[in-house]
């Protein structure tokens, strides 16, 4: 019964594989690789094109099989195959190329957009920053006592001098980020 079973997931597997086979592989015009259900556009150079859709046999260079008979009629049905993958004047890769532009076009503002919130994130931070900043400087300006936790986790009270080196480094954080 188990041997059935894998029988049939693997045939169904195999069945999978050759949907992806159906694919084309070119290179455009700025060499990045492009991959597509649908023929490149006419503008593409048949050198650049890696891959057609087909068995892997049809991906491999042709040569042209020896005709048994010389006449136009069988060079015309031989030659009509090998047009077939890419008509010259398809309509179909313009649309593929306005709806390229525009998931461009979007993932370009899609990327303005996250680059505009991170910047309001960190404007944000250091507003945050600074006012905090600004707070603990009239704390320390304040004269109140002010207990902090030592090395080894005891609260000790900071002497005048302490007091003068945090004054210090919370004026130089505010000239720096406050402005």
């Amino acid at each position: 019964m188990k041997l059935a079973h894998l029988l049939v997931l693997g045939s169904a597997c195999l069945l999978g594989a050759t949907a992806v086979q159906a694919q084309w592989q070119w290179v455009d015009q700025n060499n990045k690789k492009v991959f597509s259900d649908q023929a490149p556009p006419p503008d593409i150079p048949d050198k650049n094109i890696l891959r057609r859709p087909g068995p892997a046999s049809s991906r491999l260079s042709f040569s042209p099989a020896p005709a048994a008979a010389p006449d136009a009629g069988s060079v015309q049905a031989a030659a009509a195959p090998a047009a077939a993958p890419r008509p010259a004047g398809s309509p179909k890769p313009t649309g593929v190329d306005k709806e390229l532009e525009e998931k461009t076009r979007k993932a370009e503002e899609a990327e303005k957009a996250k680059q505009a919130a991170e910047a309001q994130k960190v404007a944000q931070a250091k507003t945050e920053n600074c006012k905090r900043a600004r707070e603990g400087k009239a704390t320390m300006d304040s004269g109140i006592r002010v207990a902090r936790l030592n090395a080894q986790g005891e609260r000790e009270i900071m002497d005048d001098k302490m007091r003068a080196a945090e004054s210090q480094r919370l004026q130089s954080m505010i000239d720096s980020d406050c402005k």
